[in-house]
């Protein structure tokens, strides 16, 4: 099992056996309260029907189609839903299978974007300390969380990190975005001096990291980062992942923050998590440098078997329908406030050291027992889980990232069972 201490789950397993709604079920009927959109991707709320009734059309006419040298129209069609989604200026799209790969993707679209416009140097890939971008090698290269790579080896030579954002010392308890940090985004001047520019190929960071803790970017940390990759020809890639489709409150969080990057990677939301499904959109100025050399020649050598699935593009074009249909964007915008209220009254809880929030996310960060961190956070989870609550735990911070379909109720029902489970483990570990 993927990111599980497998020996301990087979022990005491947690199983879940069905899903409508904001609900999980368990094999033995107990209802569990989704607070974490299954893994940060079932936006539009489970057992939607309209996306099983178009993959299971979809597939009935066409099961597979090659995508190497040949199309099928769906993959078409899919594209050309994204598009209006999608900020001004993203011309294209590359469909993908994951995050993972959509992160790879994108770093092997910068490294070719350069080749084919005559800059083969450009090959340093610079990612930021606690970023997340899929577990795949170059992925875990630019990525910033140590024990993803641990076990593995040597990775990619040519990376390097800017510092990340975190500051419980100026932040603590910040609404939206922080008020300090963008001075952080300097770090890449720093690496420039060092590296020399016309050695970057790109720059991936996530716009709000979720996977480390949820860590809302500061005020005009974005907006600095692309004035220094924009003046020095190094290309900015956001990894919207979990951000895109809504999560924030706009399609992608280059919409809320108005900073617009050169690629953006996506997966997760596209489709409501039902199918895997990622891709990488670019703007005009990226595929049009990829356009390059004698007709016929491969642009981008690289791809997927299952890039562009007729399931997959099916279920993108039916949870879009849903998404536009329910205004669900625009729901997370109206429910901001009330949610941000909610789980900075958390802040009252035992060992809370940190709530934050933006758009339809909040972390919450406990303290660490001493000497074995994890520990605590670990512990919520399952009490949570027991108590009728499905979160998201990285450490000793628990993540939540409900449905956009969520009723104020239940965003008070998340806060008391949380408050609820953190105030036990409290006692039990104290």
């Amino acid at each position: 099992m993927p990111f599980t201490a497998n020996r301990q789950f087979k022990s005491h397993p947690m199983l879940l056996s069905r899903a409508q709604g904001m609900h999980y079920f368990t094999p033995d009927g107990r209802q569990v309260l989704d607070g974490a959109a299954g893994l940060w991707c079932v936006n539009a709320g489970h057992g939607r029907r309209e996306i099983v009734e178009a993959v299971s059309a979809a597939i009935s006419e066409l099961d597979y189609a090659p995508p190497f040298k040949i199309g099928h129209p769906l993959a078409f069609a899919a594209a050309d839903a994204l598009g209006p989604l999608l900020p001004p200026g993203f011309t294209n799209s590359f469909f993908v299978n994951s995050g993972s790969e959509a992160a790879e993707t994108a770093l092997k679209i910068a490294r070719a974007y350069h080749v084919a416009r005559g800059e083969p140097d450009r090959i340093w890939l610079i990612g930021r300390e606690r970023g997340y971008h899929g577990v795949n090698f170059g992925g875990i290269s630019v990525g910033g969380i140590p024990h993803n790579k641990a076990a593995f080896g040597p990775l990619l030579q040519e990376v390097d990190h800017l510092r990340h954002t975190h500051d419980l010392g100026r932040n603590a308890f910040s609404r939206g975005q922080p008020a300090h940090g963008a001075e952080l985004a300097d770090d890449l001047l720093r690496i420039i001096a060092e590296r020399g520019s016309e050695r970057i190929a790109a720059v991936i960071v996530e716009p709000m990291a979720g996977s480390t803790g949820v860590l809302p970017p500061p005020k005009g940390y974005l907006e600095r980062l692309r004035e220094i990759t924009s003046e020095h020809g190094i290309l900015l890639i956001f990894d919207e992942v979990i951000t895109g489709f809504g999560r924030l409150g706009a399609p992608f969080a280059a919409e809320r923050f108005d900073v617009l990057p050169d690629m953006i990677a996506m997966a997760k939301g596209m489709t409501n998590g039902t199918i895997p499904m990622g891709a990488v959109a670019v703007q005009g100025h990226v595929y049009e440098g990829m356009m390059q050399g004698p007709i016929g020649t491969i642009e981008l050598m690289h791809g997927y078997t299952y890039s562009g699935h007729p399931a997959a593009c099916a279920a993108l074009m039916a949870t879009l329908k849903i998404y536009e249909r329910e205004d669900l964007f625009a729901r997370v915008r109206s429910l901001e406030t009330y949610w941000e209220d909610a789980v900075h009254m958390l802040r009252q809880a035992p060992n809370v050291l940190d709530v934050r929030n933006i758009g339809l996310v909040g972390g919450i960060e406990l303290a660490p027992l001493e000497g074995r961190p994890g520990v605590r956070g670990s512990d919520v989870y399952r009490r949570a889980f027991e108590g009728g609550l499905l979160v998201r735990v990285t450490g000793d911070t628990i993540a939540l990232s409900p449905p956009l379909i969520i009723s104020e109720p239940q965003i008070e029902e998340i806060v008391e069972k949380l408050g609820r489970a953190i105030a036990d483990s409290s006692q039990e570990l104290a």
